[in-house]
């Protein structure tokens, strides 16, 4: 079917696959920072459930070194800042990727005379599919 299409469809159509490859790398991203974020969070909470005179430990490498509750309320409080900073910016590259990919797919619908609907925004059938 490819073969048939115009050189600007196929253009357009590599870079909807490049998108969606990077839509899907954003996502892991956004996933783990995520769950970082929570693992985070989770621990300053317990935190607060500890007495400043306990010994505790953070981890460094595959080393355990004993570090003082302030130390550690601080490293923890820079890490959610830093997890949440870094979790806008992944929602904002994420939106950015959609409203792109919903672009290239209206021009592509255009280019192509709107023939076939293409399925809502990154359909699993894709530009091209069914049809023949």
């Amino acid at each position: 079917m490819q073969g048939n299409l115009p050189p600007e469809a196929q253009e357009k159509i590599e870079q909807l696959q490049d998108l969606q490859e990077t839509a899907q790398e954003v996502a892991v991203q956004k996933q783990e920072t995520e769950s970082n974020l929570t693992e985070a969070q989770n621990a300053l909470t317990e935190l607060e459930n500890i007495e400043d005179e306990t010994t505790m430990y953070r981890q460094v490498g595959e080393l355990l070194v004993e570090t003082d509750y302030d130390e550690a309320e601080e490293d923890l409080e820079d890490k959610v800042d830093s997890l949440e900073l870094r979790l806008e910016t992944l929602e904002k590259q994420e939106d950015r990727v959609q409203e792109q990919f919903e672009d290239l797919q209206d021009e592509l619908e255009d280019l192509l005379g709107g023939a076939g609907g293409m399925g809502g925004p990154a359909g699993p059938g894709g530009p091209g599919a069914g049809g023949a």
